[in-house]
Order: structure tokens, then sequence, then C-alpha cells
């Protein structure tokens, strides 16, 4: 095997459930090349991992933009460019994580001689030699991916998640550590996409004041930009008990800034998955999703109330309550909190 092509386009927390395939591809063939076709908001990801000699950032909202402005030959342009892009390695092998049908026709346009769809559906079947159904055991975080790796034949080994950082990343991430004067603070991950993930905002402001009250600290937010409401609001809720950085980091920079933390708390969103890639003690807080119970580490917790109607994932049955994540006491996630957290902060030195 000399060229290998990895196909994972989003989403960020699918991006860090795969990212340990190029670890387990690399002990399986040590000269191989690796590349990874991404979409850009999430390249950041991929770009810095260890084992990851190329990436290729396929740009989806462009294409979108030109289709919808009807600019035809510029789409077209702009599609042959990709194309060679993509074909400027000749890949021995094509590995499509998405199944989707987008990424089973750029599974494809690779040129890959032999290509191999993870759980191919919307058709995306035809454009493969091997269709691997999805397996594995779903209680392990990332089990498809390490069941796609033993269908194989290969080893999956430890299949710890990897996530690569710039220096300009770390620097966020010390320059955090510098304003918290600890590295071990708390990083909060309340936000993703979905209301039926979310845990109370009342609630994330009560479990920062008791984190502050305990630790004198207060936990450093992390979100994106469309979570600037929300994360004003539980900061006006908890006060000095919250360090509000959310919409202020980039992707790989809220990723710097969990690596060097003491522990996390979050739902079910890409940046709590980093917790464990970087074997940081988290209390992660499961709901309409139960994507894993067990990552692989002894310091990460899974909070999940296994209620008849859970895990609904996108269809609630609730009419809103969402009793999945609104039962999930501050009690119950202090005392995990309280188990994990070392109990003396590391002083950042100067």
């Amino acid at each position: 095997m000399q060229s290998l092509l990895i196909i994972r386009l989003s989403a960020i927390g699918d991006v860090v459930m795969a990212s340990p395939l190029p670890a387990v591809f690399r002990a399986a063939w040590p000269d191989v090349r690796i590349t990874w076709l991404v979409e850009p908001q999430v390249a950041g990801l991929v770009s810095r991992h260890p084992q990851v000699d190329r990436v290729v950032v396929w740009p989806k909202a462009q294409w979108r933009s030109l289709f919808r402005r009807l600019r035809w030959i510029r789409l077209g342009r702009e599609v042959v460019r990709f194309v060679r892009e993509l074909r400027a390695e000749p890949y021995d092998m094509a590995v499509d994580l998405q199944g989707l049908l987008k990424s089973g026709l750029l599974t494809r346009l690779s040129g890959a001689r032999e290509r191999v769809g993870l759980g191919s559906r919307e058709g995306s079947g035809v454009f493969m030699t091997r269709v691997v159904p999805r397996g594995g055991d779903p209680r392990r975080i990332g089990s498809e991916y390490r069941y796609l790796a033993q269908a194989l034949g290969l080893e999956p080994g430890a299949f710890f998640m990897q996530v690569g950082l710039r220096p300009e990343d770390e620097a966020v991430g010390c320059q955090v550590a510098e304003a918290q004067g600890v590295r071990g603070y708390v990083v909060g991950c309340p936000f993703t996409t979905r209301p039926q993930k979310h845990w109370v905002e009342a609630a994330w402001a009560e479990l920062a004041r008791r984190i502050h009250q305990a630790l004198g600290q207060p936990m450093v937010l992390l979100g994106g930009g469309d979570d600037r409401e929300a994360a004003d609001r539980i900061q006006a809720l908890a006060g000095a008990a919250v360090d509000n950085r959310v919409g202020q980091t980039s992707l790989t920079q809220a990723a710097a800034v969990i690596r060097r933390a003491g522990l996390l708390v979050g739902v079910d969103t890409g940046l709590t998955h980093m917790g464990p890639a970087f074997d940081v003690p988290t209390v992660a807080l499961f709901g309409s999703t139960c994507p894993y119970l067990d990552t692989g580490r002894d310091n990460t917790v899974v909070i999940y109330h296994d209620l008849p109607c859970a895990p609904c994932r996108r269809n609630p049955t609730c009419d809103g309550r969402f009793d999945c994540l609104t039962g999930i006491s501050v009690d119950e996630v202090m005392t995990e909190v309280e188990r994990l957290l070392p109990t003396t902060p590391i002083k950042e030195s100067s």
C-alpha cells in the first residue's frame, strides 16, 4: 500500500472520532502516504494530525454558491481544479467513512483503484468496490471506525483519538491558562446545533458557581459564534463564576484550550469529544443521543438517564420538556466533577 485516501468530510465530532484510523493504517503500512478529504470548517482538526501527510479541502459552500448564482463556467473550472488536486496522489485505496451520496461520488472522483464504503447509503454503494456494514459495540466511542479497521484485517490497538494543533493554537491555550492562573482549569462545552442535546442554562450557571466556590476559579465556556447569546445568558446568571470565551476562538484554538484543562464538562458536541482525545478528565452529559458510554479512558464519565423515550435523536416525543437532560441534576454532575478533578490545580508558570 503506497497511498491511501480517507474521506470524512464533517462534522466535528465524527472527524475527531475517526481520527484514530490514520495511526491504524500507518501501523499496517508504515510507508503509506495518507490524504484526508474534508470540508473547510473542520480541516484544522486533521491538518496537523501526526499521521496525515496531506489534506484536501472540498469547497462545498463555494460550489453551492456558484450553482445557485448559475455561474456554470466558473463552477466547471472549480470542479476541474479540485479533481486535479484530489488526484495529485494515485491512491491505491480510498475509504469513505461518511457513507453518503456526496462522499461516495467524491470517492469515485478520486480515481482510487480500491474504494471501500462504510455503511454506504443514499445509493453511494454503487461507487464502491466493497461496502463494509456499520458495526462494532455501540457503547464504545468510534466503534464503527474500529470495526472497519478490523473488517480490513487491521489491528486497531488502543484506538485513541488524535487532534493536531499548530503553535499559534497552543499560544491561545497558554493565554487562557495564564488568565486563569492555573493549568488545570475547568472547561464547559454547553452548546450544540440541536436543543434536545442541551443541558439547562440555569444548571450550567449553578454548576459554574459551585466550581468557583470550591476551586476559586471560573469555568471557561467554549463554543462558536452562534452560541454567544446563550453563553451571555449563562454568564449573566453565573457572574464571575464564568470566563466566557464563546465565539472568541477558532475550532483548533478551542482544542488547545481543552488540551490544557484539568476537567471538561460538556454535552454531546464535538468539543466534548476532544476531552478523551487529549486524555483530559471529562464529564459528558447525554440525553436525546447516546453515541457512547465507553471512551476507553478511565477518567471519562458519561451521565445518561436511560428513559423509555431515549435516545430519540432527531425526533423528540416529549413536547420540548427534554426530560432526559432536565433530569440530570447539578448535584449529580458536581459529584463526578469532584471525583475527577485534581484537588490542587497546578499553578501556571510565568
